[in-house]
């Protein structure tokens, strides 16, 4: 098991909270939000992955995202897309050992060297009002147990010009900014799946495709950055 992960202080809050008010006032003036943004013009088409095809990914941090969206009727809630964030394995430290999730006999495409840290839903106005974490099947990720997987949280950095800086800004700083929303998120993606698997027994709680959100908080930016703007005098 991984080390504690180091608090996230009222300074890195607060660095985070004006780099996303920076990001967001850049797009805004630029007659973008985020959604405008990661979409690059492009037609948005259900399950494709923006703003590239495989994801943004940071080969010095092995960070990466993409923004998607699913059917209406497939999500437990109405989101108009959500980016998934990740760290990829060459990012992840040998003694960090993935869970056995019998998942061996899949084809490599369902089971990805990466895990995921937290989902970020947006609305339509571009504006992000959901945090939540998945299991296993629907990222298809190698599975790390929560406190291996907070641990990682400081290491999600698209330090990038391309194909959006200040969304590649925003997202990185989004991670700090509900830093302790998402371990907790984590946690009660734990909590919950192995719950799952006591009263399914008989399946394999990582494949069991009636469970897809593992935890989920509903969040409001505007009220969240008041409250971090207050942290320090």
């Amino acid at each position: 098991m991984s080390p504690p992960a180091p608090d996230t202080s009222p300074e890195d809050k607060l660095e985070a909270a004006l780099e996303v008010i920076e990001c967001m006032r850049v797009l805004g003036k630029s007659g973008q939000d985020l959604v405008k943004e990661v979409l690059q013009g492009q037609d948005f088409v259900q399950w494709r992955q923006y703003p590239q095809e495989k994801g943004v990914y940071d080969a010095e941090s092995h960070a990466q995202y993409f923004f998607h969206a699913h059917e209406a009727s497939w999500d437990e809630w109405d989101d108009y897309g959500h980016f998934h964030t990740f760290i990829r394995l060459p990012g992840i430290t040998s003694k960090m050992q993935a869970v056995d999730t019998n998942t061996s006999d899949l084809p490599p495409e369902q089971v990805i060297e990466a895990t995921h840290l937290v989902g970020i839903s947006l609305d339509n106005q571009g504006q992000p009002v959901r945090l939540f974490t998945t299991n296993r099947w629907v990222t298809a990720e190698t599975w790390y147990g929560g406190e291996d997987v907070i641990a990682l949280l400081d290491q999600f950095e698209i330090d990038l010009a391309k194909p959006s800086w200040p969304l590649n800004r925003w997202l990185t700083a989004m991670l700090v900014l509900y830093r302790d929303e998402i371990e907790e998120l984590i946690r009660q993606r734990d909590v919950v799946i192995s719950a799952w698997s006591e009263d399914h027994p008989d399946t394999n709680v990582y494949e069991d495709r009636e469970l897809a959100v593992t935890s989920a908080l509903v969040i409001n930016l505007g009220a969240k950055l008041s409250a971090v703007s207050e942290i320090l005098p």
